[in-house]
């Protein structure tokens, strides 16, 4: 099985690349959606993320809220957040990973994730495909999906980026990069040319 890693700055389409993957047969991954999984009460990471940050995160069911956390951990406290939460995502996509492969052994199996290289777990995939654009199409398309001001979004989008390894040093590392900068017709046809190298490559393993 060939496993492949997906990852690009805030709001630049890595979800649309995934679900285009999605679509051609892989098995698809989006690390956030663990997270979410994870951070449900009653789990490990739920606990220590309230143990850390404080009950003040918590919404009115016991919820850790999105919002409340983040603005608590951006900046200057998104490694202890960091530090809770990405051990226990990586776990739980090798898992995955592992029983892909047993279902699956010729498949390509993707994991997407914003901060797959930051968290250090890019040495586990065979390729990495990175995912860019313009800032400001990020301000744009991250002020439409949040239903903010293009001035809001413009410092969430920097605040997160600064919690980021630079895009230019992500492309370094790429086996493949997506300029998603223009029509989703573009997109589509650039993710159908790596799908079928990444197939081949699958086919071979």
């Amino acid at each position: 099985m060939l496993k492949v890693g997906l990852t690009g700055g805030i709001a630049s389409g890595k979800t649309t690349v995934l679900e285009m993957l999605a679509s051609h047969g892989a098995h698809t991954l989006r690390a956030d959606l663990v997270g979410h999984e994870l951070m449900a009460p009653g789990q490990a990471v739920y606990e220590s993320i309230v143990s850390v940050f404080g009950k003040g995160i918590l919404a009115a069911d016991l919820t850790i809220s999105r919002p409340l956390l983040s603005s608590l951990a951006f900046p200057n406290r998104i490694a202890e957040l960091n530090a809770i939460v990405h051990p226990a995502v990586l776990l739980y996509e090798d898992q995955w990973m592992r029983k892909v492969a047993k279902e699956d052994p010729h498949g390509v199996a993707v994991c997407e994730a914003a901060l797959l290289i930051e968290a250090g777990g890019v040495a586990r995939f065979d390729r990495l495909i990175v995912v860019t654009c313009p800032l400001e199409l990020k301000v744009s398309r991250f002020a439409e999906r949040s239903g903010t001001t293009p001035e809001l979004a413009a410092v969430e989008v920097a605040t997160r980026m600064a919690a980021q390894m630079p895009e230019e040093a992500k492309t370094m590392m790429a086996h493949y990069v997506i300029d998603n900068s223009g029509t989703k017709k573009q997109l589509s046809q650039r993710v159908t040319e790596i799908w079928k190298e990444l197939s081949a490559a699958a086919k071979e393993s």
